[in-house]
């Protein structure tokens, strides 16, 4: 009868010792889940479709053809009033830049680079006076990239028409190559400065060369 109280206290002890082991293994269990799961939304591999998506607010964003903006006025100009001057569309050849007949679902946003650009020609004697206006399907980003970006861009279009030749400027065709180029180096400098391009077009509302 003595025996009894002595064999119970060791069960009991190992009882409680029991429940404190589960105890532990609960928590760390439940610890290792929540490391894993601010791990894993650290690393991107948690919500990474809603950051995407938060980044893609931020760029650029095509205008529907509904929403293209319209003079106020006859004969009324403005920053984005300006069209073809001169010139036929040409495409710029920048990423980002829908092509073919999808162009036409979107509107065309136009910016008149002021003033206008003077240059000498490729081993000649001429000298090239033009007028440019850009035009993207995008809404302002684009210009607003334009415009905080105007001294590289600008850089870039004069570079472009030193190098262009003589014979390209007497032409529609020359021209035509010419709006390409000159596409094509406004949408390296943003994507270089800005990590996306835009313009699609780019028009001569001026032509002189003396």
């Amino acid at each position: 009868m003595s025996d009894k109280p002595e064999d119970a206290a060791p069960k009991k002890k190992g009882g409680k010792m029991k429940i404190i082991i589960m105890a532990l293994a609960l928590v760390i269990l439940v610890g290792g889940g929540v490391g894993a799961g601010v791990y894993a939304a650290s690393s991107g591999l948690i919500g990474g479709g809603g950051h995407a998506a938060a980044e893609e607010e931020h760029g650029p964003k095509l205008v529907p053809k509904s929403e293209q903006k319209r003079p106020k006025a006859e004969g009324e100009g403005g920053e984005g009033g300006h069209g073809g001057g001169g010139g036929e569309a040409a495409s710029g050849g920048g990423k980002h830049v829908p092509s073919g007949g999808d162009g036409d679902k979107y509107a065309s946003n136009y910016y008149t680079m002021d003033p206008q650009f003077t240059s000498n020609l490729q081993n000649s004697v001429h000298v090239v006076q033009i007028g440019i206006a850009i035009s993207t399907p995008y809404d302002d980003t684009v210009i607003e990239n334009l415009k905080t970006n105007d001294i590289a861009v600008r850089s870039a279009v004069l570079l472009t028409l030193g190098d262009t030749p003589e014979e390209q400027v007497f032409t529609s065709a020359g021209k035509e190559v010419m709006q390409k180029r000159l596409a094509k180096a406004i949408n390296d400098i943003l994507e270089q400065k800005e990590g996306f391009g835009g313009v699609s077009n780019v028009y001569f509302t001026n032509f002189v060369v003396q």
